[in-house]
This record gives structure tokens, sequence and C-alpha cells, in this order.
């Protein structure tokens, strides 16, 4: 059986839907490999993976549905399983650094701190947080596609959140303590300096 038997649909039509659905968003999704992988080559392989992925089951896609939260699932996907190749998977002082991070958050981080400094606290954090922060904050998912595309429920969706940006907030803490951030804010009227 060929190609062209599979396939209820002619392999042109596949191919104009496939090229008017999905292609417009591989820069969108190289972009997110690249902040996963921090390696121009990976990313590179990893927007491939994803996009030969996506043409490999295309003919599953419901078209009109969300082309763009497809395919960012299929990109969690390869990449979990890319990273599950790397290392092994260990849970016990992870995980209770995990539950130590779920305490009520602290004070807001400043403002006065460079992007430089925000972009290595985020490549600080774990991949997990690091994945629920990329989705939320930077790709603007909101939690119902985020927990959809994670295949998580929305309550750990804004859970891990939570964490995630508490973790932010305490590694920018330290980055802002020791630039003199804090302490250098102007005394309030009938305040003593």
């Amino acid at each position: 059986m060929g190609f062209f038997k599979l396939r209820s649909t002619p392999p042109d039509r596949v191919r104009g839907d496939f090229d008017r659905e999905a292609w417009p968003h591989f820069r969108e999704i190289y972009r997110a490999a690249l902040r996963l992988t921090r390696r121009p080559a990976e990313a590179e392989d990893l927007a491939q993976e994803v996009f030969l992925q996506a043409w490999k089951s295309f003919d599953r896609f419901e078209r009109g549905t969300n082309c763009r939260a497809w395919l960012y699932r299929i990109l969690w996907n390869v990449d979990h399983q890319r990273m599950r190749k790397k290392r092994p998977v260990t849970l016990g002082a992870e995980a209770e650094a995990l539950l130590a991070e779920t305490l009520a958050a602290e004070e807001t981080t400043p403002t006065e701190i460079r992007d430089e400094e925000v972009a290595a606290a985020l490549e600080a954090l774990s991949e997990e947080h690091r994945r629920i922060l990329l989705l939320s904050d930077v790709e603007e998912f909101t939690y119902r596609e985020i927990a959809n595309l994670l295949k998580v429920p929305i309550g750990t969706v804004m859970s891990r959140l939570s964490r995630a940006r508490s973790a932010l907030r305490v590694k920018l803490r330290g980055t802002a303590a020791a630039a003199a951030v804090f302490g250098s804010r102007p005394a309030a009227q009938g305040e003593n300096p």
C-alpha cells in the first residue's frame, strides 16, 4: 500500500492544508525549541522533528482547531522524549525542593533588573518550571490550553506556574540584593533614613 492509498484526501490538498495550517508557526516553534534547548543546532533538530511528526500525523489533525496548540503539544512530547534519553529520572531531593517552593510567595521582585539577569535566572530553573513559564508568560497560552498541551489538570498547571514564578522570584531577589536594588528605595515622609 502506498502513501496515496492510506489517505482519504488527495495528497495535494493535504500538502496545501499543512502549508496553510502548520508552516506559519515554524519560526515560533523554532524559538520555543531554542528556549528549551538553548542551543541553535539542537533547536533546529527539535523543530524539524516536530514538523516531521506533525506531517506524519496531519491526517489526525482536526481542521479548524488550534494548530498552534497542536504543534506545541508535539513539541513538548518530542522534547520530553529527548530529555528522557539524556538523563535518568530522580525524584528524591527534587521532590522535596518542589515541595519547599510551594510556601507562600514573598515580596514582589523589583523591576530594575536587567534582561540578562532575568534570562540567567530563567535558565537556572528546573526544566518543568521553565516550560510552564514559557507557555504561560512568553507564549501566552491560557491555563486550559497549557493543561491540554501538557495533558495535566488545570489545577496542576496553576500550582506548577505558581511554584515556577515563586522560584524565579527567589532567584531574582538574590540578583537584586547583590546589585543593591533592595535598600536603595527612598525613605517615605516621616520615616527615618
